[in-house]
């Protein structure tokens, strides 16, 4: 059966940070749901030391956000946004794959690319020569970059966080930053980690729920298209590679905060649940067709819109139907959606 269908009210988006909505970050809602009988409650993400049983692990993606919205133009003249998506596989770091939209970055920008071309990129010293199509798609291209230094010299300098047409105001970077990000790298915030808090991490490990790291850098994910996610640069730590043997070894549950989280580990995985620490570059695509999950046994993520490829994730986690409960609920109850939106926990 398909991803659940419905239609995302506009009221449901969340526009702004919770921190704009007087709420700290670990204040917004929260909803559980338990495969094992279906059952479906609310609460608040700072409940969930309580949701979690000691022995249990928490996975987090480390990747922290880069400025990686920048303006430019065209040969033609037209102004566009730059979206740099993230590293190409096996190339240099002056290689890039990038996806061009509207100046507002609200949409794809109109005019097809005609390769190759080379654009100007905000600051007027450095440029970007389009090579070709990316991974067979129309959407995003791979590109070189030319100019002063490196690719992330230069967003530093002249980036801003990606932002779409549902976000009001101009967030700062630091809105789209998870507490427990050290490694720069993702073009979009891997959102299921931020109502993370460091007194929330605490209770946590007090509750005897360790926390664990992994690094996917995440692509870009325009909410317009629902492709299937493009390779991405992940790294399994041996340390993390060990407490996940050893949570399973002693009937603990692995909860992974996202589905880069899933898509790290299940890389990792083999069939039978072993896992061993390892990098590189993942392609895998997770579907319910997959019949479950290898290694992690639940989920913690955001609210996703219709058809959204994440979807497919919380359907291997939760089961075709729970899911689409889940939804229901989330869409009765006034949940709020995107990264600055609520959360939901699946539990086994």
């Amino acid at each position: 059966m398909p991803a659940p269908a419905f239609e995302l009210p506009a009221a449901l988006e969340a526009r702004e940070p919770p921190e704009a909505r007087g709420l700290a970050r670990d204040e917004v809602r929260l909803m559980v749901a338990t495969r094992s009988d279906g059952a479906v409650r609310h609460a608040q993400f700072r409940d969930l030391p309580e949701l979690l049983a000691p022995g249990d692990l928490v996975v987090v993606n480390v990747s922290a956000t880069v400025p990686a919205a920048v303006a430019a133009r065209r040969a033609d003249g037209t102004v566009v946004r730059v979206h740099f998506a993230t590293r190409a596989p096996r190339l240099d770091d002056c290689w890039r794959v990038i996806e061009l939209r509207s100046a507002d970055g609200a949409r794809p920008a109109r005019a097809p690319v005609r390769e190759p071309e080379r654009i100007t990129l905000a600051g007027g010293r450095a440029t970007l020569e389009l090579i070709a199509p990316y991974a067979s798609g129309a959407r995003l291209m791979l590109a070189r970059f030319h100019g002063d230094g490196s690719v992330d010299d230069y967003l530093e300098r002249h980036g801003q966080p990606i932002r779409y047409s549902h976000v009001a105001g101009h967030p700062p970077l630091a809105a789209y930053q998870n507490v427990y990000a050290t490694a720069p790298g993702s073009a979009e915030m891997a959102s299921a980690g931020r109502p993370f808090t460091p007194e929330l991490i605490t209770r946590l490990a007090a509750r005897g729920v360790p926390v664990a790291p992994i690094t996917l850098h995440a692509g870009v994910s325009s909410p317009e298209r629902h492709e299937p996610p493009f390779p991405e640069q992940y790294e399994v730590p041996a340390a993390t590679a060990r407490l996940v043997a050893a949570t399973r070894g002693s009937g603990g549950r692995v909860i992974a905060v996202g589905t880069t989280v899933v898509r790290a580990l299940e890389t990792a995985a083999g069939p039978g649940g072993a896992i061993a620490a390892g990098g590189g570059w993942t392609a895998l695509v997770i579907t319910p067709e997959r019949r479950g999950l290898h290694v992690v046994d639940g989920l913690i993520t955001g609210w996703h819109e219709p058809e959204a490829s994440h979807l497919q994730v919380l359907e291997a986690a939760a089961g075709t139907a729970l899911l689409a409960h889940c939804y229901r609920e989330a869409l009765a109850h006034g949940y709020l959606w995107h990264e600055f939106g609520d959360s939901h926990l699946i539990l086994p």
